[in-house]
């Protein structure tokens, strides 16, 4: 559990940082787009700014969503329920908790659902 707990830890903070990395750069591309021609359709560097701020955005839904699954797993931790299978109740595989320790499930559930 502790090795667990401090890999989830970590991986919180990495994510945490990622996240403002990602804020200052979404951030930064709505700056310069303000000092550009607001017609993205016929703008040459309307539809480029309009990708790097889709998938700036993309990329932070991602990182929240990673976090929000890292918080719970850590939660799981502290209430002792961490490597038990939402589902069915059963044990979680050590070597899949090695591999995704955010799971929530065994994999016989997980194929199943």
């Amino acid at each position: 559990m502790d090795q667990a707990r401090e890999w989830l830890e970590q991986e919180r903070r990495r994510t945490r940082e990622r996240m403002r990395a990602l804020d200052g750069d979404l951030d930064g591309v709505v700056a310069a787009s303000r000092d550009t021609n607001a017609d993205d359709e016929h703008d040459p560097e309307g539809a480029t700014i309009a990708f790097e701020r889709a998938a700036l955005a993309a990329l932070l839904r991602q990182a929240r969503d990673g976090l929000r699954e890292i918080e719970l797993a850590l939660a799981r931790v502290a209430d002792g329920t961490y490597g038990q299978c939402l589902s069915c109740g059963g044990p979680i595989d050590p070597a899949r908790l090695e591999a995704r320790p955010v799971a929530r499930t065994c994999i016989a559930c997980a194929a199943s659902s």
